[in-house]
């Protein structure tokens, strides 16, 4: 009897749900996250921690990134060959559970990414600017 394997990339689905806990180097986005993305979107962000309710009330355009966003941050460190680039997969679906950079050139750029809480077809819940 054959073992199924994981799909070798994520299929990005309409409509889903995360959490991003984003704790490393000197940016904007740190803190954790409660993520609704529609139409590859973020259609709401909403501040779980005290450092990432500061973070959304800078009201950063595109701050939250959606998981496809992540995953090309990532690819693009890598392309670029300047540092240490780890990306970890769901063994079922293969959505990045985990992201980490850490480009050579510059003190304090890590980028740590976890993501948890993944859920596809959320039911709709959008508002008007990311915050909260």
């Amino acid at each position: 009897m054959e073992e199924a394997s994981a799909p070798a990339t994520w299929t990005v689905p309409a409509k889903y749900g995360f959490t991003l806990d984003s704790q490393c180097g000197e940016r904007a986005l740190i803190g954790r996250f409660q993520v609704t993305v529609q139409d590859d979107k973020v259609v709401r962000a909403e501040g779980l921690d005290d450092s990432a309710r500061r973070a959304l009330m800078l009201r950063v355009a595109d701050l939250v990134p959606t998981l496809r966003q992540l995953e090309a941050q990532a690819e693009s460190a890598r392309s670029e060959g300047t540092g240490m680039v780890k990306i970890e997969r769901d063994p079922g679906d293969a959505h990045p559970t985990k992201i980490e950079i850490d480009r050579s050139s510059a003190i304090d750029d890590e980028e740590c990414y976890t993501i948890e809480d993944y859920t596809i077809g959320l039911a709709s819940e959008v508002s008007p600017s990311p915050s909260r």
